[in-house]
């Protein structure tokens, strides 16, 4: 036993000094000693690894690996190809599956913040209503709201069918377009919204309201907050701006649109928001505020179809006052075209990659057969009346749009350069005629 070596010893050092009839025999002594340290030494390096992180090098090769096996991919160009099955888990794996995204998840914990030193940009030069103003901190919470996306008991408009076409004794659920089925108390009973008021936020100043349709195989906390930095992004653009971002399918390859399907159902959706976003900046008083903001949507990937029915059906043209899309372009063409020939005091743009490429080129024509200008450049100044295509290079990928497409953070970029054109800025404050 090795605990019982060094009392042994002790011991018989004890008995020898004592009686100094007894020989002296030095040499076993330190052939125990020899023995302890042989044993000793290399236990304690095997506990000292046992606490041990991996090296830096060891976690940068297992990154390396990761993206070598996603360039082996084959990339298809269209939208059901783009999210099949086997792939599903590879193109959105959970939290804990990547190093990145834990990090940013750490950046998001509330925590005191340095005072801003950059004069904060605003969406209008004259304030429209002078209310009361409280200290407060940034907030980024989860609301339930009626008027959300789901649950969802209406027809589907492209079929004319009922939406929950499937059922298995009192459960039902949806087929996909894919062929999947999909359960609606697993995907489409999650009513929540995420809300977002930076702490410079202002309701005495104008602002914009921005709405984020997420795309497929996302949920709110793990995607939007933590992953593409949504709320972030607009607390970083400077932007006297609130975000709402209704959860869709839950974590699923499927772009449904739920209630925002139903003519007036986006009018629904921000009329509701009003009051919780007057309980969530601390003043009550101000639901009459939010409710006469402008709207800004921002569509990824499978957020097009929510986007492209809200702008045609939603009950609010005139109070939606810019669009955004993130390699969105997947359908619905003819909707977004209307939107832009009909409104051209707002602005357009997409940013694309080479997947949905084929689509906004065919958007680019039907805009020019119009008499429409297209610019294919983030380059300029955004103007009333801006309709942007950007194509993004290859090395780009779909699954980190939202947080690097032609520029790091797209979401701030189109921000700022919305609230640094002072013609947008005075049309972004004006009353919206007839919302």
């Amino acid at each position: 036993m090795v605990g019982a070596i060094p009392k042994f010893l002790t011991v018989d050092r004890a008995s020898r000094a004592t009686s100094p009839v007894l020989p002296r025999c030095s040499l076993p002594l330190r052939w125990h000693w020899v023995v302890l340290v042989a044993l000793v030494v290399p236990l304690s390096f095997a506990l000292v690894q046992c606490g041990k992180a991996p090296s830096a090098g060891m976690l940068a090769a297992n990154t390396e690996g990761a993206k070598s096996r996603a360039k082996s991919r084959t990339s298809i160009d269209t939208f059901d190809d783009r999210f099949p099955q086997p792939q599903f888990a590879d193109r959105f794996p959970t939290a804990n599956e990547s190093l990145l995204q834990v990090q940013r998840q750490v950046a998001l914990v509330p925590q005191s913040r340095a005072e801003r030193t950059e004069p904060v940009r605003v969406a209008s030069l004259t304030p429209t209503l002078t209310l009361p103003r409280t200290e407060r901190e940034e907030l980024t919470t989860l609301v339930s709201m009626k008027s959300s996306a789901f649950p969802y008991f209406g027809t589907n408009p492209r079929s004319e069918e009922p939406f929950l076409n499937i059922s298995k004794g009192d459960r039902k659920g949806h087929r996909s377009y894919g062929g999947r089925v999909y359960w609606q108390d697993e995907t489409y009973s999650d009513s929540r919204v995420l809300v977002h008021v930076p702490e410079t936020f202002d309701v005495r100043k104008p602002g914009v309201i921005v709405v984020f349709f997420h795309g497929n195989g996302a949920t709110l906390e793990r995607d939007v907050r933590d992953r593409q930095l949504v709320p972030q992004q607009i607390s970083d653009s400077g932007v006297n701006a609130v975000l709402l971002a209704p959860q869709m399918a839950v974590n699923a390859a499927d772009s449904s649109a739920g209630k925002f399907w139903q003519p007036g159902g986006f009018k629904r959706f921000i009329d509701e928001s009003a009051s919780h976003l007057a309980r969530l900046y601390g003043d009550p008083k101000s639901a009459q505020a939010f409710a006469n903001l402008p709207i800004v949507i921002v569509g990824y990937s499978g957020g097009f179809l929510p986007t492209a029915w809200s702008l045609e059906v939603g009950g609010l043209p005139n109070r939606v006052r810019g669009v955004f899309l993130l390699d969105a372009v997947y359908g619905e063409l003819d909707k977004f075209a209307s939107w832009i020939e009909k409104n051209r005091t707002g602005f357009f743009v997409s940013s694309y990659t080479r997947y949905t490429k084929r689509h906004d080129v065919e958007l680019m024509q039907m805009l020019r057969d119009k008499g429409i200008t297209v610019t294919e450049s983030m380059d300029g100044s955004l103007r009333p009346g801006s309709v942007v295509f950007v194509q993004t290079p290859d090395g780009v990928t779909h699954r980190d749009y939202v947080t690097q497409a032609w520029t790091e953070h797209p979401v701030k970029d189109v921000l700022v350069k919305m609230a640094a054109t002072p013609a947008l800025t005075r049309l972004a404050s004006a009353p919206s005629a007839g919302r």
